[in-house]
């Protein structure tokens, strides 16, 4: 197993040579950029860099983890001094994510889960203000 510090991910960051960290883990996946369903671009905007948050939250499935695999080159090294400054997120963004919990973006994609669930929360709280 290699380890890389986030200063030699960093470099690897263009369409040529594309290394991107995902928990922990890094990846070329320099010759998956053609192949990627969402294109080349969604990989590029976190070449050389810590792609962890992105991944998650684009709702990969289990055949996107399995294909990891066939990418791995190593682990990155999470006592990297430069770790913050490669992979730190503006300030405005850290403060906006502790404003909007966590939950919030699965319930705005699932509206036709919660849209009727609460509609009926808000008839049974006018029955209830009605009743009593």
């Amino acid at each position: 197993m290699k380890v890389f510090d986030f200063a030699n991910v960093s470099l690897h960051n263009n369409k040529n040579d594309c290394w991107v960290i995902i928990n922990a883990r890094v990846y070329d996946v320099t010759k998956f950029l053609d192949d990627h369903p969402g294109g080349d671009t969604v990989l590029l905007d976190v070449a050389g860099k810590n792609a962890s948050e992105e991944f998650e939250e684009a709702g990969h499935g289990s055949a996107a983890r399995l294909m990891l695999d066939e990418y791995y080159i190593g682990e990155a090294d999470p006592l990297t001094p430069s770790f913050k400054t490669i992979n730190s997120k503006p300030e405005t963004h850290q403060t906006q994510q502790r404003l909007v919990p966590s939950w919030f973006g699965f319930m705005v994609k699932s509206p036709g889960f919660f849209l009727p669930l609460a509609i009926l929360g808000g008839i049974i709280g006018l029955l209830n203000l009605y009743c009593y």
